[in-house]
C-alpha cells in the first residue's frame, strides 16, 4: 500500500471521525450541527493534546477560540452599551434608546461555560443581550465573574452574588431608571447553576429588600451527587457537553485535583455521612414518567469522605441548588426552565421543575424535545431562535 493510500486512509478516519456524528432523526438542520460539533471536538481534543504536552490547562485552548468571538461594547442605534463593575464585578450594561414614559424592566443575566469559560462580552451573549433589552424594551445587566481553575468555588458564586447585591440597591435601580418591582434573573448552563444559587441566598438576606419577580434558568447544571441520571446515560456521548467533559467542569468548578473528576466519574465521591442529600436528587421519584422509561436507578455507591472533606463545595447548596429543602424552595420566584431532550443536564432541570412544583411555586416548564446543551445561544439556528421567541414571551408575559 503506497503512502498516498495510507494518507488518504488516516485523512479519512480522521475527517468522518470529527466531521460525522450520527444524530436523532428530529433533528433539525443536522449538518449544520454536524459542523459546530466538529469545531467543539477539535478545540477540545486540541487543549487535551497540549495539557499531555504539558503547554499548559486544556481550558487555555478553549479560552483562546473563544477569545476570537469577544466583541467591544458597542452602542448601536437602538442600545447604549457600556461596562463599569458592580461592587467590583465586572458587567455590561444595555440600555434601550427609545424613550419610555414609564420605569423600564431590569434582567439580570449571567453566562454559561462550566465555570471557567464565557463572558459577557462573548459574541452570542452579547447579542442576545441586544435582543432582550430591544423586545423587552428592558434594561439588561450581563454580569461577569472568575473563572476556574484560577478560582474555585465559591469565587463565581461570590461574585455573582455581590454583583447582584448592588444591583439590587435602591439608588443603582433609580439610576437606570429600573422598576424595583419587575427584576428578573436568568443564566444559561453553569449561569443557570448560578442564577438558581443566588436567587436562593437572596431569600435569607436581611440585607436586599429589593427582591426579584422572575427567575428563568436555561438547561441549568443544578447538582453534582448523582452523575448517573437518565440523561448523562443516554447523552454521555452527544455533541459538545458529553459526559466526559461534563464531570471535568463540575470537579474544576472545586479543584483542579484529577482524583475528584475521577469519583465523579464513577459516582463514588459523596460519602456516606451525606447520604440523606440523595432524597433531593432522588430522579427515580422526581422525574416523570416518559424520561424514566428503560432506566433503573442505581442505590448510591458511598465514597471516601476525605474528597468531601478537601472539597466540601460540591454538597454545598449554594453550588447544587437542587439540595435546597422544600421551606426555602417555596418563598422562591416565579420561575420558567428551559430543557433539552438531548442534554446531559436534562433531567437536572426537570427534577427542579418537580421539586419547585412540589414546594408550591408556580413554575413553567418548556421542553424542547429536539433541543441539545446550547441552542440558545448557538446563533444562524432555528432551534435557537425558537427557543428566544418562547423564552421572550414568557418573559414579556411575567417580567
Amino acid at each position: 500500500m503506497g503512502r498516498k493510500t495510507i494518507l488518504f486512509l488516516i485523512v479519512g478516519v480522521l475527517g468522518a471521525y470529527y466531521g460525522y456524528t450520527p444524530l436523532p432523526d428530529n433533528i433539525e438542520e443536522p449538518w449544520k450541527l454536524m459542523w459546530v460539533t466538529t469545531c467543539l471536538k477539535t478545540m477540545t481534543h486540541l487543549g487535551h493534546f497540549a495539557e499531555l504536552l504539558g503547554i499548559g490547562h486544556f481550558i487555555d485552548i478553549a479560552r483562546f477560540f473563544m477569545s476570537i468571538q469577544e466583541v467591544p461594547p458597542t452602542s448601536d442605534e437602538n442600545v447604549t452599551v457600556m461596562e463599569t463593575t458592580f461592587n467590583n464585578v465586572p458587567v455590561r450594561i444595555y440600555l434601550p434608546k427609545r424613550k419610555s414614559e414609564t420605569l423600564r424592566r431590569g434582567l439580570f443575566y449571567i453566562h454559561g461555560g462550566g465555570w471557567c469559560m464565557g463572558s459577557a462580552g462573548f459574541f452570542d451573549i452579547d447579542f442576545l443581550s441586544r435582543r432582550t433589552a430591544v423586545i423587552l424594551d428592558a434594561v439588561v445587566i450581563s454580569t461577569n465573574y472568575r473563572l476556574a481553575p484560577e478560582y474555585h468555588f465559591p469565587s463565581q458564586f461570590e461574585d455573582v452574588y455581590n454583583a447582584l447585591k448592588w444591583f439590587l440597591r435602591q439608588d443603582v435601580l433609580d439610576k437606570y431608571s429600573i422598576d424595583p418591582e419587575r427584576i428578573g434573573i436568568s443564566g444559561e448552563s453553569a449561569g443557570g447553576n448560578l442564577a438558581a444559587a443566588v436567587t436562593q441566598q437572596l431569600i435569607d438576606d436581611p440585607d436586599v429588600k429589593i427582591k426579584l419577580k422572575t427567575q428563568s434558568l436555561i438547561y441549568p447544571a443544578l447538582q453534582s451527587l448523582d452523575l448517573d441520571l437518565p440523561s448523562y446515560r443516554e447523552n454521555a456521548n452527544f455533541l459538545g457537553l458529553t459526559k466526559s467533559l461534563g464531570v471535568r467542569l463540575w470537579s474544576g468548578y472545586f479543584t483542579k485535583d484529577r482524583s475528584l473528576e475521577k469519583a465523579m466519574f464513577f459516582n463514588q465521591h459523596v460519602p456516606v455521612e451525606s447520604s440523606h442529600l440523595f432524597k433531593f436528587v432522588n430522579w427515580s421519584s422526581l422525574l416523570p414518567e416518559k424520561f424514566k422509561k428503560g432506566h433503573f436507578y442505581n442505590s448510591p455507591t458511598y465514597g471516601n469522605s476525605k474528597l468531601a472533606k478537601m472539597y466540601p463545595g460540591f454538597l454545598d447548596v449554594r453550588a447544587a441548588p437542587l439540595l435546597a429543602d422544600d421551606n426555602r424552595l417555596h418563598n422562591l420566584p416565579l420561575t420558567y426552565v428551559i430543557t433539552c431532550q438531548y442534554d446531559i443536564l436534562r433531567d437536572d432541570g426537570i427534577m427542579y421543575v418537580t421539586r419547585l412544583q412540589n414546594a408550591g411555586v408556580k413554575v413553567t416548564h418548556n421542553h424542547i424535545e429536539d433541543g441539545f446543551h446550547g441552542a440558545l445561544v448557538y446563533r444562524g439556528f432555528k432551534i435557537g431562535y425558537r427557543i428566544e421567541n418562547q423564552y421572550m414571551s414568557w418573559l414579556s408575559e411575567n417580567l
